[in-house]
């Protein structure tokens, strides 16, 4: 039973592993010290909407055996409006991606650093860190043999590893189990709050995967009675994922300070209290976390520029390659001398604010297509949750340009 569970899991697993990166687990540790249990909910919701925007996704992936990225150029028949929201992908998935990988791979170093303490080095006149240039080094190794399998195995296997890590932090921790329920099923804004909610669901709720996700099951999958296999795969992996973000809030709501600002502060202050056990789970945790994290982005941003573009070939092409490759060095430079290109990541920030809707509102429209989809097409119960989803997504979308753009 296990055996075949573990088999028919896969693309679900990475899109989980995507965006359970360093930025989600921080905002989760500052929701878990800020709040305690109370806003639970608000990462409950943003489970349950991830979960039906990737089931959609998955389900134009397995029935078309097309890409996302290859629908929306296939689809979008206006030339203006076609040539914008192609320009508008690349920007915020392929640019974005470059720039938030810095980000991944110093928190999977954020992680071995908690363990062996900070591995700088002058060259010349930088400083560079040694620890991101070895984290880049796992991830290029790993998207270089081009195999999926593989790939799906390994990364399964760090989500795994993972969602123990916090897991067992969490339990280490004795919680409440009533006030953990009661954050889950009543929920609460406290005052200050709001922000934190929206960076909870921001930060699940990620345009990139419904790309990565439509593509991955193609990988895997090719008829559409393994339909069932893809649903279950994917409320499994992403419910697992929503899981492990709710342990790290319930883990960071046992510390009462501060002077926290990311799970490796966390780590150390649970050792006082909890022992050493507490740090290395949390840290491996971490370390798992970030590199995931920092082989699907360049994955995602190298599927979205082949379907946008209109490549050919698989993993082991020159063109998909050369995408990630370019995204990955990007990140090891970045990370490793510390560089951070503020204006660049935020007009990534605004691209990813405004496409998230129009990605939700094209993905919904294709959903009800005969002629890409035929029986498989939306029910008018989906449509409906669907509408509610994509208002949603706007103002998400528009909450995180004002923020970028310092309005309020």
């Amino acid at each position: 039973m296990i055996k075949k569970l573990l088999k028919n899991i896969g693309p679900g697993t990475l899109v989980a592993a995507a965006f359970i990166g360093p930025g989600t687990v921080t905002v989760c540790t500052i929701a878990g010290i800020n709040f305690g249990f109370n806003l639970l909910w608000a990462m409950l919701i943003s489970i349950l909407a991830t979960i039906f925007l990737q089931e959609m996704a998955a389900r134009l992936g397995i029935i078309s055996q097309k890409g996302l990225s290859e629908v929306i150029r296939e689809e979008v028949k206006n030339p203006v409006f076609k040539s914008v929201l192609i320009a508008l992908i690349l920007v915020a998935i392929v640019i974005g991606n470059s720039l938030y990988e810095a980000g991944n791979i110093s928190g999977a170093v954020l992680g071995l650093e908690t363990v062996l303490g900070s591995q700088n080095y002058m060259i010349g006149p930088f400083y560079v860190n040694a620890l991101s240039i070895l984290i880049g080094i796992i991830a290029f190794a790993l998207l270089y043999v081009g195999n999926y399998k593989f790939l799906e195995r390994v990364l399964v296997s760090l989500v795994l590893i993972m969602s123990l890590s916090f897991l067992i932090t969490a339990i280490i921790t004795k919680p409440n189990v009533i006030e953990i329920f009661k954050g889950l099923v009543v929920p609460k804004l406290p005052e200050n709050g709001l922000l934190t909610v929206i960076a909870l669901i921001g930060t699940t709720v990620v345009p990139y995967n419904l790309f990565l996700h439509a593509s991955l099951v193609k990988e895997k999958w090719n008829k559409p009675e393994d339909i069932n296999s893809v649903k279950k795969d994917t409320i499994i992996s992403i419910a697992l994922g929503g899981l492990v973000s709710m342990a790290i809030i319930i883990s960071a709501a046992s510390i009462n300070s501060d002077t926290i600002a990311n799970v490796s502060d966390l780590a150390k202050g649970l050792e006082p209290l909890y022992g050493a056990f507490a740090k290395y789970f949390l840290a491996i945790g971490l370390f798992a976390a970030g590199i995931t994290s920092a082989i699907t982005a360049p994955l995602a941003a190298a599927y979205v520029a082949k379907g946008c573009l209109g490549w050919k070939g698989n993993l082991k092409s020159k063109n998909f390659r050369g995408v990630w490759i370019f995204i990955l060095v990007l990140g090891i430079l970045f990370s490793s001398l510390g560089v951070k290109p503020i204006q660049i990541i935020k007009v990534a920030q605004v691209a990813n604010g405004l496409l998230l809707p129009l990605i939700a509102g094209i993905l919904l429209w294709v959903m009800n297509k005969e002629s890409v989809l035929g029986k498989f097409k939306n029910t008018k119960t989906q449509n409906f949750i669907g509408l509610c989803l994509l208002v949603f997504t706007i103002f998400l979308g528009l909450k995180s340009i004002l923020k970028v753009l310092n309005v309020y």
